[in-house]
């Protein structure tokens, strides 16, 4: 489901910038040999061969860079950690390398050294070989099989993108179709006689989480029910610690601050759904609380003053950073949990919901 990430890491002039234009086969990185080239994080989206598949890979400034904007460099460079799934270090014995190994070592994440004189082929075969097998197989989890009947309830309103689907969408229509499953896909407002023109019953009913509430209303109680953030959080996240960050909803107090923590950035309207609707469900059950909202890669070092974290469903960001961010929140002794299962504890129909 996710492009892998590949990050390569090592001090100022050890040759990254080089490597990653020789991975990618063109100028990916400008190379030059004035230590601090590589100011922000470089990624390019690649399919590489010997089973890696699709990948992102990450050029990053030097881990030494002593420059005036050194510190902000490193500290971009270090952010790169939280997403990244195999690590290429080189020159691993520099001094400034062994604290960028520590944080990989504690982040459990698998570190390819390269040596000079190395080919990418072989390489690339070394990264094949520490190949995280992680994660769920399938989105939809084992909640359905071949041969199922798959209802999909999607909301085309102004937070819908134009023209086409949103992510999480089109990912669990083309995995569904692999899996050989029947899919109807319908609108809230066509569900009514789409369940009419159903012959039996379906294996699962999927629909956006904000639509929770008038779907589950609106359909047999007996119909397993879920939604698409529900299934990225099996897939990404780690639904048990998920589910134990909901119930401390119940648990906020007057003036609570609540992180709401976006893997992207994008510009809200005024249907957002954890910039406007999450905040105002909230503050109906607790007063004068606080929503603190975090976008992309500006997720707070500092996790003490929030009672809650409320995670995106994480379409574009890989399971690796959702992992690192649960791993940082439990660190902090702070409940973390992601839309879809937050709605579902606040319309107060999450132990009817289907988890993967």
């Amino acid at each position: 489901m996710d492009r892998v990430q590949i990050s390569v890491f090592g001090p100022a002039n050890s040759g990254k910038s080089t490597l990653v234009n020789a991975i990618c086969g063109q100028e990916v990185s400008l190379v030059s040999a004035v230590p601090g080239t590589t100011t922000d994080p470089v990624r390019k989206a690649i399919e590489l061969p010997f089973g890696i598949g699709p990948a992102i890979l990450v050029d990053t400034a030097g881990l030494d860079d002593a420059s005036l904007l050194g510190p902000e460099r490193v500290r971009r460079t270090k952010q790169v950690i939280d997403a990244t799934d195999i690590a290429i270090v080189l020159d691993i014995e520099n001094p400034s390398s062994k604290e960028l190994l520590d944080q990989l070592g504690q982040a459990d994440i698998p570190v390819v050294p390269y040596e000079k004189g190395e080919t990418v082929e072989e390489l690339l075969k070394t990264v094949a070989a520490v190949l995280p097998k992680n994660g769920q197989a399938y989105i939809t989890g084992r909640l359905v099989a071949k041969g199922d009947l798959v209802v999909l309830v999607m909301p085309q309103d102004s937070e819908a993108p134009k023209g086409r689907l949103i992510l999480p969408q089109v990912q669990v229509i083309r995995e569904l179709l692999d899996r050989g499953c029947t899919t109807v896909c319908c609108t809230p407002d066509s569900l009514e006689s789409t369940i009419s023109g159903l012959k039996d019953a379906p294996a699962l009913v999927i629909t956006d989480s904000q639509a929770f509430k008038f779907v589950n209303e609106s359909i047999p109680a007996d119909w397993p029910l879920t939604s698409f953030s529900i299934l990225l959080a099996g897939a990404k996240g780690d639904i048990k610690t998920f589910v134990e960050g909901a119930r401390a909803i119940n648990s906020l107090k007057p003036g609570a601050k609540v992180l709401i923590a976006e893997a992207c950035t994008h510009v809200p309207n005024t249907e957002d759904i954890g910039r406007v609707k999450i905040p105002a469900w909230l503050r109906k059950r607790v007063p004068d609380l606080e929503a603190v909202v975090s976008a992309g890669n500006d997720f707070p070092e500092d996790l003490s003053p929030y009672s809650l974290i409320i995670h995106c469903g994480a379409c574009i960001a890989n399971a690796a950073l959702v992992r690192s961010r649960i791993r940082k929140a439990l660190a902090s002794g702070v409940p973390i949990t992601n839309y879809g299962i937050a709605i579902a504890a606040l319309q107060g129909i999450l132990d009817r919901v289907s988890l993967p």
